[in-house]
């Protein structure tokens, strides 16, 4: 009988990195405070950690996908560094009406769409019932949702649009060391 996983899902700028906008080097990559003490807590409570990115940047034309690729093996090599394994990461390079191309579609990888998260649920046997996902944007909330994670945590950031909605949220925080305190991974 295949075993069912659980997973930390989360989005990467504004809750891995500083949000700079379409930061595709590591020059401009600045993690942020607690990220890899909230992961080691992830993985000692025996979470697989997902991460799940829309990436435009590549559909418009700022960067490319083997540039996305070059910063994320930096990325998982900091992340290891630490003792923590990314069990793999996901980006959506589309955007409906701003990127150019290939790229200019209504995908269902793109959050607010939950596709992202359910093939990663798919491909890691992840029970997503017992799963949580920590984002920045409303967006994250409703990819969460939609894919039937419970356990969502809004990080406050730069973006405010549909904060009224928020209530998608199971959890808002100010900072990464505030999900300790509400006990989350429980």
């Amino acid at each position: 009988m295949m075993s069912v996983n659980k997973a930390l899902f989360l989005d990467r700028d504004g809750v891995i990195n500083v949000d700079h906008g379409y930061v595709s080097q590591k020059e401009q990559f600045e993690f942020i405070n607690g990220i890899f003490e909230l992961c080691n807590h992830a993985k000692a409570m025996n979470y697989m950690i997902i991460i799940v990115t829309n990436q435009s940047g590549i559909g418009r034309g700022y960067y490319s996908q083997a540039d996305f690729d070059v910063l994320t093996a930096w990325m998982s090599a900091e992340f290891a560094k630490q003792g923590i394994s990314i069990t793999q990461v996901y980006n959506c390079p589309h955007h409906p009406e701003k990127a150019e191309g290939d790229y200019k579609i209504d995908c269902q990888c793109r959050k607010p769409q939950p596709g992202m998260i359910l093939q990663a649920a798919a491909e890691h046997h992840i029970d997503v019932t017992q799963s949580v996902l920590i984002g920045d944007k409303m967006s994250d909330m409703k990819a969460a949702e939609a894919a039937g994670i419970p356990k969502r945590v809004l990080l406050n950031s730069l973006y405010n649009e549909g904060i009224d909605d928020f209530g998608l949220a199971s959890l808002r925080v100010a900072s990464l060391s505030d999900i300790y305190i509400q006990d989350i991974f429980i």
